[in-house]
């Protein structure tokens, strides 16, 4: 997955400079661009302020914050994942027990995280060089000491917390709080000088200023944090014991009150879901006040009015940018859809499944009450984004929720398929994770990079009729749901078949 993730990454941000120049190719239209981005408060809160108006600086400011927030992502599950997530399966204990140091996984997970984000920081360097060497070579160290001061962030919570989800939660939060001080900052100024922005890590790779007059002194902050947090989980790290944390579990009531496999189910993910909910919502109602600015934000590009086209349909431009936004809330929503169905595998692998399966609940009882969530959970996400969607544009809302809605079947045939993957081969499960990570790459740059429609097709989403417009194409809408039903019928009938993966 690391090296996937580091391409996907590398080659969303060095593709970027090929489709500016497309759509914007004279100085005339950057210089415009770059000056409608600064003079909208919504914009600069979603991608930041623009400091040039050259390619590279474009790139720059169109790139840097989510390839910032893509690489914490990248760094964060490595870190966990070869930290936290190995004590609790018990092989890390195993690996402890030989001549192995107590400190020796927390190095072997951040250089794995250091790994990542220098090939990742060579990438954008490499692929950008050709627009200027100092500005690419800026852009890739922000965006990958970024990912570094996130892995520092993930190893202090691995060594705070018990499980591995409340490590990953923990710097997620951290990440959501960075996410949205940078946002709130660059919403009231046009610089990037708000104190909200120099208090968040993504601020940083911002401020650097690549192809603009680089600050290469910011990127002294994002170095001295990955200092002081590694040696802050260094030192925790030899102050406990293996399986322990700072922060231990509270032990629930002597007597439990979850009498079902449903309910244990809804206690498991219910946290998870309410954090999507929210994310969902507040990103509803900054795109909603988006959308009737899309006009002048295209201008006269045909270029760009095409790529939306492409993204969102073949009607007014505003129906397109609206089927644009919701599709990408359609693909992000698709991660909670597979990652709330891969629960099962972690459960499973966990060992947590045996003792409620050794009971009189079955195995389709048990899997139930997590697919429940999944699929309910993907129909609730796509109605609040579409509500806040609405609240803040203020127009059509049986539209803009049924155009929601109707990503809905794309959702839910990766969410069958992760059932799949995971009732009959238990051991790839994970691979849900690829396949809903391509469908988003593919909708999100693919149309942008003018791929053929036959690669976009390899995504359920290149197949949904594109709402809110007149068309609408119920005959795709079916085949996919059918497609979900059969894959999560072929999956839950593998799962009762199969013996439970016990390590």
């Amino acid at each position: 997955m690391m090296p996937v993730w580091v391409l996907v990454v590398g080659t969303m941000v060095v593709s970027g400079g090929s489709s500016i120049e497309a759509l914007y190719d004279t100085p005339e239209a950057r210089t415009g661009l770059a000056a409608s981005m600064n003079g909208n408060s919504s914009l600069r809160s979603l991608y930041g302020p623009v400091f040039g108006d050259s390619t590279g600086a474009l790139v720059a400011w169109r790139f840097a914050v989510f390839a910032a927030v893509l690489a914490a992502v990248m760094s964060l599950v490595i870190v966990v994942r070869h930290t936290r997530e190995e004590e609790e399966t018990g092989r890390q204990e195993m690996l402890s027990s030989a001549m192995v140091g107590r400190r020796a996984p927390l190095t072997a997970a951040l250089l794995a995280a250091l790994v990542a984000d220098t090939a990742l920081t060579l990438i954008i360097t490499a692929g950008l060089a050709s627009r200027g060497a100092d500005g690419a070579l800026a852009l890739g160290l922000a965006v990958g000491l970024t990912g570094m001061v996130f892995a520092t962030t993930a190893a202090v919570a691995a060594q705070l917390t018990e499980g591995a989800r409340l490590a990953k939660g923990i710097t997620a939060a951290v990440l959501g709080c960075a996410f949205v001080l940078r946002a709130a900052g660059d919403a009231g100024t046009a610089d990037g000088s708000s104190v909200l922005t120099w208090l968040s890590p993504i601020g940083w790779a911002e401020n650097v200023r690549s192809f603009a007059g680089e600050r290469w002194w910011v990127l002294l902050l994002p170095a001295a944090a990955v200092v002081a947090q590694a040696l802050t989980a260094y030192g925790l790290a030899g102050r406990r014991d293996v399986g322990m944390s700072f922060l231990p579990a509270r032990p629930g009531p002597a007597h439990g009150r979850l009498a079902t496999a449903g309910a244990l189910a809804w206690r498991l993910q219910s946290g998870g879901l309410l954090g999507w909910t929210l994310g969902f919502l507040a990103a509803g109602l900054v795109f909603g006040g988006m959308v009737e600015g899309a006009a002048d934000l295209v201008g006269d590009n045909e270029r760009a009015r095409e790529i939306f086209e492409r993204m969102g349909g073949r009607s007014a431009l505003t129906e397109a940018f609206l089927a644009a936004l919701l599709g990408m809330f359609g693909m992000i929503g698709s991660l909670y859809a597979v990652g709330s169905v891969l629960r099962l595998h972690s459960e499973e692998t966990s060992q947590r499944a045996e003792p409620v399966l050794a009971n009189a609940v079955s195995r389709l009882r048990w899997a139930a009450g997590h697919l429940v969530i999944a699929f309910a959970g993907s129909v609730l996400l796509m109605l609040v984004a579409g509500t806040g969607m609405y609240v803040a544009y203020g127009k059509d809302l049986g539209g803009i929720l049924g155009a929601a809605l109707v990503q809905l079947p794309a959702m839910w045939s990766l969410a069958g398929l992760a059932v799949l993957l995971h009732g009959a081969f238990p051991k790839a499960a994970v691979a849900a994770w690829a396949v809903a990570g391509l469908s988003l790459a593919l909708g999100w740059i693919g149309p942008a990079l003018n791929l053929p429609q036959a690669v976009l097709n390899l995504s359920p989403f290149g197949h949904l009729p594109k709402l809110p417009g007149p068309d609408m194409n119920w005959p795709p809408v079916l085949l996919l749901l059918a497609l979900a039903a059969g894959l999560t019928a072929a999956g839950l009938a593998a799962l009762r078949r199969r013996d439970l993966v016990t390590s």
